[in-house]
């Protein structure tokens, strides 16, 4: 709903800051204005004022600003709208009118909701009648008490096609009116009476996120019924994926400043949430029996950044917890996140809070893993990686899965993170003395120690030989599985070739295949292009130097590891002599770089 400027302004001039504010926090006149100890915080010292006149209140320590309707945003979890109408309330105002439509479908919805209401009363009295005594019973054995039923509106609907509908229609309700709400079952053969949605059953009242009662959950007491838990259908006021249950009790819990979570506990049922609340945790929710929509999400986020998704141990809970990963992946973003708490097998919360107590339940929130975490292990269970090609499956679900990210801050994050975990699980590992990275390690290869790269000087050789060796990866990527460590290792003297090396370990990093044409296609983003042509000039040198154009993998990743050991000046390789050098230059004068090789190995055989 649309609020125009002149009613929101004839709110506030009805309704004082200090008014609503009261109602939260005690405040204390300080000349003009009030103080008191922020509604954000945990403070001693008041920082928090409320200044009438100027129709504001500020936190200093927390920073907050804002006027009556953001206060009750923040401290109520209200939205907009419910805000405005809050205060209308307290104003005695009357809401702006709707069109002729909406305005009969908010009054037709508010007879609804009054007899959804007359519902729960039939259902907390039948709960202490004869006709609930099995109810209570169970109740009794599950540790609920009376009071604990009444706190929540806990009730019985008994074992009759007709006893809520008779009870109510004498009251005055319509039978259409029932149907509507969801109360009674239209059947399809039109010559039946409509009968009770609900029968034997423990009844859960529903609230909207404004408290209002708007649909039932049913328990079955009957062991073999085909639903154990039922619920209202969707009807004008209720739809399940757009509310939580006990949200509006949460709600108010989580704004305590004493609470202290970041979020609210999303338990799978209600007797979990009953239980949770009952241990102190006032702040849990539970979506109706189906996994959590964007509209609960966004419930969740409203009333704090990192909601808690509880799920059972077993594979069940996994599964759970996975599908709100898909869920939830697109509207992650800064300050909204989830994370998962896992409880040990077999165990609910009721269950852990009654045989291990409050602190076993606290301990297993704490431990509760980030939503990045649970989104590795989703893609690392999804298949035994015992094989190079299940490791590149896992890549590309890595992959797959940053995509569904839209946040372009947290995406690159997520996946900064996702790649030194593969990194260090699946790809180059460092060596626990020299804290180097050692992985597809050549048999040739020789490394220099930090004293030897610090007394490298730039000079034509050196420079000759780092581009070679860029050269070298960029005319066969494939080398770089092999030769990654010692590339990223090396110090490069001209800044060409530093500026490739850059731009190879960010391929490297992030390509799920090596390719040509893919790392074509990198550099060329990066704009680097004319820059990959200067390297391309030396082609003809570059082939002799590896082997020629037939020379297999392993022989060229001998002579690039040898290339790379004698720029660290650890070791000397032949084509440091005159003869060599010679070689070379003829190489590219006469574009035959197998004769070349030829010449080459037949010196190194007479040198040695």
């Amino acid at each position: 709903m649309r609020f125009g400027e002149s009613f929101l302004e004839e709110i506030k001039a009805r309704i004082r800051p200090s008014d609503v504010v009261g109602r939260h926090v005690k405040l204390k006149r300080q000349g003009r204005e009030f103080a008191g100890l922020s509604p954000f915080t945990n403070e001693k010292t008041p920082s928090f004022f409320v200044n009438d006149e100027k129709g504001f209140y500020h936190c200093f320590s927390s920073g907050k600003h804002g006027d009556a309707i953001s206060f009750l945003m923040e401290v109520e979890g209200l939205s907009f709208p419910e805000a405005v109408e809050r205060l209308a309330e307290m104003a005695g105002m009357e809401m702006p009118k709707a069109d002729p439509d909406a305005e009969r479908r908010a009054a037709r919805n508010k007879k609804t909701i009054s007899w959804m209401e007359q519902a729960q009363v039939f259902f907390e009295k039948s709960l202490y009648r004869d006709v609930g005594s099995g109810a209570r019973e169970y109740l009794k054995n599950r540790g609920l008490t009376k009071t604990a039923a009444s706190n929540f509106g806990m009730g019985f609907a008994p074992n009759h096609f007709s006893a809520l509908k008779d009870e109510l229609m004498q009251q005055g309700a319509s039978a259409r009116m029932l149907i509507e709400a969801g109360l009674i079952i239209e059947p399809e053969d039109k010559g039946r009476e409509p009968w009770d949605r609900f029968r034997n059953r423990i009844m859960f009242p529903i609230h909207d996120s404004r408290g209002r009662l708007v649909a039932f959950g049913g328990r079955a007491m009957e062991k073999d019924a085909k639903a154990k838990y039922l619920n209202s259908p969707e009807t004008p006021i209720f739809q399940k994926g757009q509310l939580l249950y006990n949200y509006h009790r949460a709600r108010k819990a989580i704004s305590n400043p004493q609470n202290g979570a970041r979020g609210m506990i999303v338990a799978e049922g209600y007797m979990d949430v009953i239980a949770l609340s009952r241990a102190g945790f006032e702040h849990a929710v539970a979506p109706m029996g189906t996994a959590l929509t964007e509209d609960q999400l966004a419930l969740l986020w409203r009333a704090g950044p990192e909601p808690i998704l509880c799920f059972d141990g077993d594979s069940a809970g996994q599964r759970a917890a996975f599908r709100s990963i898909e869920r939830a992946l697109p509207h992650i973003r800064p300050g909204q996140s989830l994370r998962f708490a896992l409880l040990p097998k077999g165990l609910d919360p009721d269950d852990l809070i009654k045989s291990k107590g409050k602190t076993a339940m606290q301990d297993v929130l704490d431990r509760a893993s980030p939503l990045v975490e649970m989104l590795w292990q989703r893609e690392v269970s999804a298949e035994p990686l015992t094989t190079p090609e299940a490791k590149a499956g896992l890549k590309s679900r890595i992959f797959a899965a940053l995509k569904e990210i839209t946040h372009d801050d947290v995406r690159a994050q997520y996946q900064t993170a996702l790649l030194d975990r593969f990194d260090a699980e699946f790809g180059r590992r460092k060596s626990a003395n020299k804290g180097q990275w050692n992985n597809w390690s050549h048999p040739r290869q020789r490394k220099a120690s930090p004293a030897m790269k610090a007394d490298m000087k730039p000079n034509a050789m050196a420079s000759s030989r780092e581009k070679r060796l860029i050269g070298a990866i960029l005319e066969w990527p494939e080398l770089l599985p092999r030769i990654d460590e010692t590339l990223f290792e090396l110090t490069f003297t001209t800044s060409s070739c530093a500026q490739m090396q850059r731009i190879l370990l960010s391929y490297w990093r992030t390509t799920k295949a090596v390719e040509k044409s893919s790392l074509n296609a990198h550099i060329e983003a990066e704009g680097l292009k004319n820059l990959h042509r200067e390297f391309a000039r030396d082609r003809l040198l570059i082939k002799a130097a590896m082997g020629g154009a037939d020379a297999d993998l392993d022989t060229r990743t001998a002579l690039w590891q040898d290339e790379a050991a004698a720029l660290t000046g650890q070791a000397q390789t032949d084509d440091d002599s005159d003869e060599a050098r010679s070689l070379m230059a003829d190489a590219i004068r006469s574009d035959n770089s197998d004769a070349l090789m030829r010449r080459m190995r037949a010196l190194k055989s007479s040198q040695e």
